[in-house]
């Protein structure tokens, strides 16, 4: 019995290919599905059967195209309301796949009617069990992403959901979760890279707590999450349509400054210190790594244009699978090449980029202010006194309360405050990027906790 994990890291998620004698079944695919048709080809199997754990709330689907692609039968959880045909499985019911079974676990909590697959051979023995957004490494998924009047609810429940996969199956099984790897999906950070149900049952909180402790600590742990899941539900109840790969339409510095002047959504994917060296006045910069897509679904006008500007078309290429894999798909253009020849005769943008040794020695000589785009729980957990707390997602609506003057903007890595060096150069502010770990400002004594 073969297990493939297809990574998805820019979204901290995890889809699978189970293979055997010939025959596959998927769980949870991203909305890209070359990627599952490939290593399909590659294991030369049949994938018979497309598995959903539940509606997802951070990407959208690629399970409906896949199953009507290969002619799969399409599993999806019973109770949920979907505009396509599926086969609504329940607690109980096995997925027959010939020398691959699955019995559906009702395991409600990171959805009501989230389901887990128990993998076994013909012969009943387990395999593993797939777990989406319930058990997870060393957590659980989180549980208010249907709305506040449902989540103690489903904190409950995904207490005992958990309990369910611990007692009925052998402390030796796999346990492969959707979420966890980064996922805001997940109520707290996932720890490790595997595991078992014997290792969760000493590790997981919601197996080593009573169930008003972890039901207390879950919900105190909470934080804010992507804008964009609203949309993410939607999409996937309704059946989402093909994912579209192909390239934007190349376009000319002219257009290119005649977006940017409209006030259209105009993103630059370069490293964040080439941004900040220089770059076409009015474009946002989001560097396209690790982060990228969370943050750009996070800040992004649900359902304006986008055009990027990134340095070679397999930049573009690579940003534009990731943005389709949340359902942004009005991409109306990139350009491509030294951002010097894209600038139309107009003066480019720039601003200091610094670390927190510098930030340390501006404040003994002058009164800086500081800006901290981390969430409120980071920030309360540690800070730089004085600092103003402005989280990334809250920042385009709370421009007016940056301080005045210089502005030196930092976060936990340099990734969000590069972002948010980006608006408030758009903006007009002056401001200084401190693209450091903020461990450091720690170790040089610049803040309290």
């Amino acid at each position: 019995m073969d297990v493939a994990i297809i990574e998805t890291s820019g979204l901290g998620d995890r889809s699978y290919l189970v293979a055997h004698d010939g025959v596959a079944v998927v769980i949870d695919p991203q909305r890209d599905i070359d990627r599952v048709l490939d290593l399909a080809r590659e294991r030369n199997v049949r994938i018979t059967h497309v598995l959903e754990t539940h509606l997802h709330n951070d990407y959208v689907t690629g399970g409906l195209d896949l199953s009507n692609i290969v002619g799969a039968e399409y599993a999806v959880p019973a109770g949920d309301d979907v505009g396509y045909p599926r086969r609504a499985v329940a607690d109980g019911d096995v997925i027959d796949a010939g020398p691959i079974q699955l019995e559906v676990l009702h395991t409600p909590g990171h959805t009501h009617h989230h389901v887990s697959y128990v993998l076994r051979d013909s012969g009943g023995d387990v395999h593993g069990v797939f777990t989406g957004g319930s058990m997870l490494f060393g957590t659980t998924g989180r549980t208010d992403l249907i709305g506040p009047e449902d989540t103690e609810e489903l904190t409950r429940a995904q207490y005992h959901s958990v309990h369910k996969l611990a007692d009925r199956l052998p402390a030796a099984t796999p346990i492969y979760p959707t979420h966890g790897f980064g996922s805001f999906c997940s109520a707290t950070p996932a720890s490790g890279d595997e595991s078992t149900i014997g290792e969760q049952r000493t590790t997981n909180p919601a197996l080593t707590q009573d169930e008003q402790s972890y039901v207390d600590e879950l919900l105190a742990g909470l934080s804010a999450y992507p804008a964009y899941y609203a949309h993410m539900g939607v999409i996937n109840s309704e059946g989402p349509q093909p994912a579209d790969l192909t390239p934007p339409e190349p376009i000319d510095p002219a257009e290119l400054r005649r977006r940017i002047e409209a006030g259209e959504w105009v993103v630059d994917l370069r490293n964040r210190t080439m941004f900040a060296a220089g770059h076409l006045q009015g474009t946002l910069g989001f560097e396209l790594s690790g982060s990228f897509v969370s943050y750009f679904g996070w800040l992004y006008d649900w359902g304006a244009p986008v055009t990027l500007i990134g340095e070679s078309r397999d930049q573009i290429a690579d940003a534009k699978r990731e943005l389709v894999r949340i359902g942004v798909d009005r991409l109306t253009g990139a350009a491509t090449g030294d951002i010097d020849d894209l600038r139309d005769g107009a003066p480019l943008g720039s601003y200091r980029v610094a670390d927190f040794a510098q930030l340390a020695e501006a404040r003994s000589a002058e009164t800086v202010a500081v800006l901290d785009v981390r969430q409120t729980h980071e920030f309360e957990q540690e800070h730089i006194p004085g600092a103003a707390n402005i989280p990334l997602h809250e920042l385009p609506g709370r421009l007016g309360d940056v301080p005045a003057g210089q502005v030196w903007v930092h976060c936990a890595s340099g990734y969000r405050s590069s972002i948010a060096a980006s608006y408030l150069d758009r903006a007009g502010h002056d401001v200084v990027l401190i693209d450091d770990a903020f461990d450091k400002a720690g170790e040089l004594g610049l803040t309290k906790q």
